[in-house]
């Protein structure tokens, strides 16, 4: 029997196994890295007060089939791992940019030129803590760069 402990997420209050986010985000990374995506980031949230979540983990793929492969994987591992299942899911149409919301991490599965276009790791760049992941499965520190180019969105 598992134990649980009651965990206060921004959104709601909610009881899941305990340290279920560190475990949850240890799944999603092998789950990324064991279908070859790269770039993968975890941003640690939970110093900031507007966050959506604690963490947000962001990776690219080369193709949309890869975009696809990606999350059917982590959503399928940790269906079987954790017994959890995502709170929703979008993006899958399209497999460009595909959103799993597991309410204290948030994934985000990009193709390359769409996650370039966004570069989300700017918008939160304020993040406590941001750790890359190498295809080893080793860590580094991931410091954001902004990058000189025009806004995705512009007023006139």
């Amino acid at each position: 029997m598992k134990t649980l402990e009651k965990t206060k997420t921004r959104r709601t209050t909610t009881t899941t196994p305990a340290a279920t986010s560190q475990n949850l985000q240890q799944i999603i990374v092998n789950c990324i890295l064991d279908k070859k995506g790269e770039q993968v980031v975890n941003m640690d949230l939970s110093n900031l007060d507007d966050a959506i979540a604690d963490n947000f983990i962001i990776c690219t793929a080369n193709s949309n089939t890869q975009v696809r492969a990606i999350a059917d994987e982590i959503a399928e591992k940790v269906k079987l791992q954790t017994g959890e299942s995502s709170v929703r899911t979008e993006g899958t149409q399209t497999a460009e940019w595909i959103l799993i919301d597991y309410f204290q991490v948030v994934v985000h599965v990009f193709k390359r030129e769409i996650r370039d276009l966004y570069r989300l790791e700017e918008l939160w760049a304020d993040a406590a803590v941001a750790t890359e992941y190498l295809p080893d499965g080793s860590t580094q520190p991931f410091m954001i760069v902004p990058q000189k180019s025009k806004p995705v969105f512009a007023f006139h």
